[in-house]
């Protein structure tokens, strides 16, 4: 096969992979605290033709950290995360980290996430409060209150930039990297009465799903172009044979 081809097929492959992220990526633009998912695009260098060829890798997948805009709820079991921080609850399967502060309290005083799982403290201990007492007044440290009495604090979390993260569910991720306590609440904060949306950008979004089209269309065009030159090609040797 002609090295043209397997280029045009390693594009195809991208292209596939870039479709998949941004058809999820649309999904769930109305997905609180998702964070929406890019892919990195590299070239190979094969040594399996006599000159050296660039193929395009199938792409690798990262996580954008970008924030999303935050929208004012007045619910006060409902926190936005300001700043380059994440909350953290307990999943299943061990900690993990999300941008979705939308909360509600069990009847027994348990703080927890809208699927149930325990919120944590700075120290990863679940989040208890006194289900008599109405909902907290939560500062920007994330310190609880309820009728003037403290019943502990939201733990706000940093991940190093140079974590990979997965997904966890939609809005939750874990990091490969261990996250550490929020020290410096200048920068990073609790808002109260507000949540998080998706980061993703719908229109920009679109944009790419035309510009796949298109590349996928110029690359049929190029391996159509490529198969008609492998055929006359053929053809005039038999005719010269």
């Amino acid at each position: 096969m002609q090295p043209s081809l397997y280029v045009s097929l390693s594009g195809q492959m991208a292209m596939m992979r870039r479709l998949e992220t941004v058809a999820h990526n649309v999904a769930n633009t109305t997905t609180a605290g998702f964070r929406a998912e890019e892919v990195k695009f590299e070239q190979l260098i094969s040594d399996k033709t006599d000159a050296p060829t660039a193929f395009v890798s199938p792409g690798n997948t990262y996580l954008s950290r970008e924030a999303g805009p935050v929208s004012r709820t007045d619910n006060p079991l409902d926190v936005a995360v300001s700043g380059d921080a994440w909350l953290a609850f307990q999943g299943p399967g061990g900690i993990v980290y999300t941008r979705d502060g939308r909360m509600t309290m069990t009847p027994e005083g348990a703080l927890t996430t809208l699927t149930g799982y325990p919120l944590l403290d700075v120290g990863g201990a679940p989040i208890q409060l006194n289900p008599a007492a109405g909902a907290p007044v939560i500062a920007r440290d994330g310190m609880m209150t309820q009728n003037g009495n403290q019943m502990g604090a939201l733990g706000l979390f940093t991940i190093p930039e140079n974590a990979r993260l997965s997904r966890h569910d939609t809005s939750g991720v874990i990091p490969d990297v261990a996250a550490q306590p929020a020290l410096d609440f200048n920068r990073v904060g609790i808002l109260q009465g507000f949540t998080e949306q998706s980061n993703v950008n719908p229109v920009s979004e679109i944009s790419r799903l035309i510009q796949i089209q298109r590349s996928f269309d110029s690359i049929n065009n190029a391996i159509s172009q490529s198969e008609q030159t492998l055929s006359e090609a053929v053809r005039t040797i038999g005719e010269t044979s």
